[in-house]
């Protein structure tokens, strides 16, 4: 399991499984966001599936599925909202991390200093240079 922080209270990861749960929890996670849509993953690995696991492990589950149509302002607001917002300790996946770290990287546009947002990004191995300009003034 690749996890990767962001923030204090936010991290990213490529796809999880329900098998990763126990670890994930152990790590203090107490809220996973789903940003991966479900036609790109088979049953085992959909938002149902992965919902359903961890609940059963008592952590809270969010869903916000990301492609390149839905970075849009109000899809944005919304995964902020459930995830970079909330007072739990999130893990946010898709399929590599990468749209989760560029919907959290949107989400702090215009609050966080750019060199903080593509830092921590690029700490994580992240690239975010190409979308800097966008991070200048707030996106949502």
């Amino acid at each position: 399991m690749d996890i990767r922080q962001l923030t204090p209270r936010y991290f990213v990861a490529p796809q999880i499984s329900a098998e990763d749960l126990p670890a994930i929890k152990e790590a203090g996670i107490t809220c996973i966001l789903c940003n991966r849509p479900d036609m790109e993953v088979p049953a085992s690995h959909q938002a149902a599936a992965i919902r359903q696991a961890t609940e059963a492990a008592g952590l809270r589950f969010e869903e916000v599925p990301l492609g390149h149509q839905s970075m849009v302002p109000d899809v944005i607001a919304q995964n902020r909202r459930v995830g970079a917002d909330s007072e739990d300790v999130v893990l946010a996946y898709c399929a590599s991390g990468t749209r989760s770290t560029i919907a959290w990287a949107l989400g702090q546009a215009g609050a966080l200093p750019v060199a903080e947002i593509v830092g921590a990004a690029q700490a994580n191995g992240y690239d975010l240079r190409n979308i800097e300009h966008v991070l200048h003034q707030p996106f949502i």
